[in-house]
């Protein structure tokens, strides 16, 4: 019987995308929907947003990153990926006993603080409002005649 894989996972989501996240010790290959990440994203910044947690916890070759990810656009996408990977980060530390008192990260701050401090931790709430009846668009009007 083959031993099992070690790996954490985390969901994460922005706007109206949503990706689920397995964190596995590697080289630091990272998957997007079964493709490499540099193909997946063909935009640097997005390819940047995805990597910024793993930089932050200096972890960057330490996991290797499985995600697939679903809905919005690669905005969207790329920050649920992001989320996904903090939040997979935060339970391989939990596990392995790091934070304060643990074993892990000797002395320095954990990578809780060190991700929440980055501001990646929190889901970012903001979706684009839904357009209302009569309306143009979700707020704009048609012109306002007084005469």
């Amino acid at each position: 019987m083959a031993k099992a894989l070690k790996q954490n996972y985390g969901t994460g989501r922005r706007k109206t995308s949503s990706a689920r996240v397995f964190l596995r010790s590697g080289k630091g290959n990272i998957i997007v929907n079964g493709r490499p990440l540099d193909e997946y994203f063909g935009r640097e910044t997005a390819r940047m947003v995805v990597r910024q947690p793993l930089i932050a916890v200096n972890a960057a070759e330490l996991f290797d990153v499985f995600a697939s990810v679903e809905g919005g656009g690669l905005s969207g996408q790329a920050g649920a990926i992001r989320h996904g990977i903090t939040r997979a980060l935060i339970k391989h530390e939990d596990e392995e006993g790091g934070g304060e008192g643990g074993t892990g990260t000797g002395g320095a701050t954990s990578w809780h603080r060190t991700l929440r401090r980055a501001g990646f931790v929190t889901r970012d709430p903001r979706v684009v409002e839904r357009k209302k009846v009569g309306k143009h668009k979700a707020r704009k009007s048609t012109q306002f005649s007084k005469r």
